[in-house]
């Protein structure tokens, strides 16, 4: 299997000449979406792709966070040198859609079970954590972790980090929108879209009407 990193070693000069998307969500003073949430649950190509289909959300930003470190690049996270995990910040309308549900989609996204693993990538980076930025939101998070763990809905035990929100980095504007700007990707074709068609596939009623 193609692993991420590989992939877009080869790319990153194509998709730097395509990035023509200027995230725009959190500038617009008519922007509904007034609440975010942060998530990490592997290559944040796939994640941004997984939350943007839900019905209620905005423009979701990839980035880096969990770390220490100041102003990490995507070379330094992706090759394990620093302390952060690839990330996402999801805006979201709270009229919309629930604090409760993006838990819902990110646990049902994912593997929670694989420690530092999602799919073929490999590396603390691509760890599971579901950040907080209120003591409602990680009661939020830890509710729904012992509703799965009661139902027996893994095999295996949760190991997702429930983590305190902290500092949220932005990638490097090539990521952005990468799994709908570049389809035809190796990596993309092989891991980002099925595992978004998986989600679509298992939260129908979650997503927006144009998906």
């Amino acid at each position: 299997m193609l692993s991420k990193t590989f992939i877009t070693n080869t790319f990153v000069w194509t998709t730097l000449a395509l990035a023509l998307v200027v995230k725009t969500s959190e500038k617009d003073p008519q922007n509904p979406y007034t609440e975010t949430a942060y998530f990490a649950s592997g290559c944040f190509w796939c994640v941004e792709a997984i939350f943007e289909s839900v019905a209620g959300v905005g423009d979701v930003v990839s980035g880096y966070s969990g770390g220490t470190e100041k102003d990490p690049t995507y070379n330094q996270v992706a090759g394990g040198r620093t302390t952060h995990a690839e990330a996402v910040m999801v805006p979201y309308n709270p009229a919309v859609v629930s604090y409760e549900t993006l838990v819902k989609v990110f646990f049902g996204s994912h593997d929670p079970t694989t420690l530092n693993r999602q799919g073929p990538d490999r590396g603390s980076q691509y760890r599971s954590i579901a950040f907080y930025k209120t003591a409602s939101e990680k009661a939020v998070i830890e509710a729904h972790i012992a509703v799965l763990n009661k139902k027996n809905t893994f095999k295996s035990p949760i190991i997702t980090q429930v983590s305190p929100f902290t500092k949220f980095y932005e990638a490097e504007e090539y990521h952005q929108d990468f799994e709908a700007r570049n389809p035809n990707n190796p990596y993309v074709r092989a891991v980002s879209i099925p595992r978004l068609l998986r989600f679509k596939a298992a939260f129908p009623t979650l997503l927006k009407s144009a998906h």
